[in-house]
């Protein structure tokens, strides 16, 4: 006869309840623990996604997920004559937050190095990738933006072509996919006011220089569009992205290139490190700390639970010792419960965690190594959870049976 499984027959509702809550309770740090796992992924998930072997940003900024980096487009054709590499891509990534259908739309728009990238590698799940230089997008389902709809940013209207799943940036917005010049033309996007005053701040600068008596032609030309004065370069690139050939001595290309004083590069693996201990760091902290709380919590909550259970059987306990029941039977009893109990809870939260966590704004990935370390722990917090109880069912005297 199992003592313990006598005792939860005869306490079936006051059983599960105890389960479903310890389960409530263990599903919040499985959640925490997710999103903890999720945080990890999405900071890192573009660096990842696109590939590259080498970072080329602005000197002195550690990368365009990090802080602003800004360099000139013609990096493009200094990198591309290193030996060794197999292409060079333009890389512009930046957030922007409109209004769209009357509320608020946040997303982060990463620029495709037109025609060589056209989005291929993107985890489509409609439409497809851009077929055209300016005018298409593609986005996450985060977004909420069905396929075929016009979008309006800036001055600009864009179709969405295509729709992703999963791709999001470190700070949990989805991700939209447009060319490199369409991502510049968002970024750089500026009022007709602002221009008009530009315009005409310009053309007082230059009619104060020396430069007005000399080629009054070009005072003209300030009253105009920025891209007909030959001094003023192309929009600037976040950073340059580069894929070596296979074989290729890494250290040998990061030694040419460090040699350039107004760049800095990094390694894929490098970038990673700086989003996880730069951008995403003191998130990652609080999260960690807030789940190793919970778990403590939980402990306690467990302990307290089996503790009052034993106390509730005390008068059962006495007499199964009056009738010569040994510790060991007692002990054995509240030790099944214990684990039992906590296997259900364990359940309880998996079950429920798999259908509430995909409901999450932000990501919420639970990994098997993760699974089964928390299994590991709940499994120990049960075991000393029991202690207290089976310090407490030794103590009972057996003629406490007798008492009433």
């Amino acid at each position: 006869m199992n003592l313990a499984y006598k005792d939860i027959r005869h306490n079936l509702s006051r059983f599960g309840l105890t389960a479903f809550g310890i389960g409530m309770l263990l599903m919040i740090v499985m959640g925490m623990v997710g999103i903890y796992r999720g945080m990890i992924q999405d900071a890192t998930l573009l660096i990842d996604r696109i590939g590259a072997d080498l970072w080329i940003v602005q000197n002195g900024t550690r990368g365009p997920f990090a802080e602003v980096s800004r360099v000139s487009k013609s990096l493009l054709d200094r990198v591309a004559v290193v030996s060794g590499v197999v292409s060079a891509r333009e890389f512009v990534y930046h957030t922007v937050q409109r209004e769209h259908l009357g509320k608020p739309l946040r997303m982060s728009v990463l620029g495709l190095s037109w025609p060589v990238d056209k989005g291929e590698w993107l985890p489509l799940v409609k439409g497809r990738a851009l077929a055209q230089s300016h005018f298409e997008m593609i986005l996450d389902e985060k977004l909420r933006i069905p396929l075929g709809e016009t979008l309006r940013l800036g001055k600009e209207n864009y179709t969405v072509v295509g729709v992703t799943k999963g791709m999001i940036a470190s700070g949990g917005d989805g991700l939209a996919f447009v060319s490199v010049n369409d991502a510049q033309t968002i970024q750089f996007d500026t009022p007709g006011e602002a221009v008009r005053v530009e315009r005409a701040s310009r053309y007082a600068r230059a009619s104060r220089a020396d430069i007005a008596n000399s080629q009054p032609t070009l005072i003209e030309r300030a009253l105009g569009p920025s891209s007909s004065i030959p001094a003023l370069g192309p929009p600037t690139l976040s950073a340059v992205i580069v894929t070596l050939a296979p074989g290729t001595d890494l250290a040998s290309v990061l030694s040419i290139m460090s040699a350039w004083s107004d760049v800095s590069v990094f390694t894929t693996e490098e970038q990673r490190q700086l989003m996880l201990t730069g951008t995403v760091e003191m998130a990652r902290k609080q999260i960690g700390l807030f789940t190793a709380l919970l778990t403590f919590i939980s402990a306690i909550i467990m302990a307290l639970i089996l503790y009052t259970l034993t106390l509730e059987k005390l008068h059962e306990i006495a007499l199964l010792k009056l009738i010569g029941a040994s510790n060991r039977v007692i002990l054995s009893m509240i030790l099944q419960q214990a684990l039992f109990l906590a296997a259900v809870g364990y359940g309880v939260a998996y079950v429920l965690g798999q259908r509430i966590f995909p409901k999450f704004p932000r990501r919420v990935l639970l990994l098997e190594d993760d699974l089964l370390t928390l299994a590991a722990i709940v499994f120990v917090i049960s075991v000393l959870a029991s202690t207290l109880g089976i310090y407490r069912a030794v103590r009972v005297d057996p003629n406490e049976a007798l008492s009433g």
